[in-house]
């Protein structure tokens, strides 16, 4: 593996429906390139919660304040919710096991209170119990030993243990140690990736001017990780279509040309022209460009452009770039506009660059919830069994659509069970003719192997349901339910 960073598990509890739910992204049956899971089940067993604990992870590495409404995560039975997500790091010393953990806390903001405001507007978030696990770097051998703690901030000073803190913030004072990591809880962001404490870190090791080979190492840990959350990993969730149903294009990239490279989003309207920079638009110009080359092969005969409508002063006194998507088709003489087609064809558009690195570089984590969302089956199925058998990166991925266990190795996929103690699992002892699919249809509704797939509903009584809800048309009021 040539990845920089690679998720290799996840253990969530109290988040959302997940009481508690373990994950693991190894494919033990077989040694691909790509690390590829797809993940199963019934509606509300927690495959959304996996790609939003993806998001809270980005938004925690980069060092980002988590947005309010996270509060609203943590489930109603418990006080936090708490994470443990597993790396390899490719480090100095080769691939080394890395553990990150935390909790998020919901804490009133008095900023909003006797407003008559619910309470659940004046909560905010705050990251405690912060703890980063790594081995020890041996001096003497320069060797990597057992796995040990580099930073716990579980304690009243800024963090423990005393020996490691000593190597990586040197004589600083604790008392701009303490303010920091107050100014990152009020902030609801991570004391341990904070730009604050990573500066200090750095100034260390300039410092030290390479004179202390294991500040070096541990100090690598975190860049690596920080800049795995801003630069390497992509999360792609549910808002990403809803913004497609309100005709606004994402356009999720990462490309290199030339010694030049660029990494973002960048979002376009697609029922009328707009205006863009002159630097945006040469971005977009690239990645339409790049992306045409698979397109045409998915949507045969299909290619996107863009209608240049002349340069145009922008409001900032800049000149931008007045344009519009399209779409061409053969046979049409003329291109047409962008939004006349299928929200497959856009949802394709919005994820294929990021397919296309996932494909290329080693070094890219993609989550996506919902990945099958206007997709067709058969085309899903084969473009997730070619990046599986002959990709590089990572890609998260829920999905309804059971086609794709027919195409991808089994060791890829997981599913979400009916045990709240247990959200995630794998199928084992099956043996290698059986169809997946067929395999899943009859855990559903045998649940054995002690595990319940899904919660069982009846015909009849969703038929008398049905029934029996139709009444308010007669007047009647049904305020009975044997759910």
């Amino acid at each position: 593996m040539n990845a920089n960073v690679r998720i290799e598990g996840i253990k969530i509890r109290n988040f959302k429906n997940v009481i508690s739910g373990d994950i693991s992204f190894d494919n033990t049956r077989k040694n691909y390139k790509a690390s590829i899971t797809g993940l199963y089940g019934q509606n509300g067993s927690g495959k959304t919660a996996l790609i939003d604990s993806i998001k809270l992870l980005k938004i925690i590495l980069s060092g980002q304040s988590i947005p309010q409404y996270y509060s609203n995560y943590i489930n109603v039975n418990a006080n936090f919710s708490s994470f443990i997500f597993d790396f390899i790091v490719n480090s100095s010393q080769g691939p080394v096991k890395v553990s990150y953990s935390f909790s998020i806390y919901p804490i009133e903001n008095t900023l909003n209170q006797n407003t008559g405001l619910d309470d659940i507007h004046k909560r905010s978030i705050q990251v405690s119990k912060e703890l980063i696990k790594c081995p020890n770097y041996d001096i003497e051998t320069s060797t990597l030993g057992r796995a040990s703690k580099l930073i716990d901030t579980d304690c009243d000073t800024g963090f423990n243990p005393i020996p490691k803190r000593d190597l990586l913030v040197g004589t600083l004072n604790q008392t701009e140690l303490i303010v920091t990591k107050k100014i990152a809880e009020a902030t609801s962001r991570s004391f341990i990736f904070s730009r604050d404490l990573l500066n200090i870190i750095q100034n260390h090791v300039r410092e030290m001017n390479g004179n202390s080979k294991s500040l070096t190492f541990y100090s690598s840990i975190l860049d690596r990780l920080f800049n795995f959350a801003l630069y390497e990993l992509f999360v792609l969730d549910t808002q990403t279509s809803g913004l497609i149903n309100l005709n606004a294009q994402p356009f999720f990239f990462k490309y290199a040309q030339s010694g030049i490279g660029a990494i973002g989003s960048i979002m376009l309207p697609i029922d009328r022209p707009t205006i863009v920079p002159q630097k945006e638009k040469g971005i977009v110009d690239i990645i339409i460009n790049n992306m045409n080359i698979v397109l045409c092969q998915i949507v045969p005969n299909m290619k996107i452009g863009i209608n240049d409508l002349g340069a145009q002063v922008m409001n900032d006194g800049s000149v931008g770039e007045r344009i519009q998507l399209v779409s061409y088709r053969e046979g049409n003489s003329k291109p047409l506009p962008l939004s006349i087609e299928s929200e497959g064809i856009k949802k394709i558009i919005s994820v294929l660059q990021l397919l296309i690195v996932v494909y290329n570089d080693p070094s890219i984590t993609l989550a996506v919830d919902e990945l099958d969302s206007g997709i067709f089956e058969y085309l899903l199925g084969e473009l997730l069994r070619i990046i599986s058998e002959r990709g590089k990166g990572q890609l998260i991925f829920t999905s309804h659509n059971l086609r794709i266990l027919e195409t991808i190795d089994r060791g890829f996929v997981a599913f979400t069970t009916t045990d709240l103690q247990n959200r995630y699992t794998k199928m084992t002892n099956i043996k290698g003719n059986n169809n997946l699919r067929d395999v899943y249809y009859r855990k559903i509704m045998l649940s054995d192997e002690g595990k319940n797939f899904y919660d069982s509903t009846r015909n009849s009584e969703i038929a008398i349901a049905l029934k029996t809800a139709g009444g308010y048309g007669n007047g009647q009021k049904n305020n009975n339910s044997n759910c």
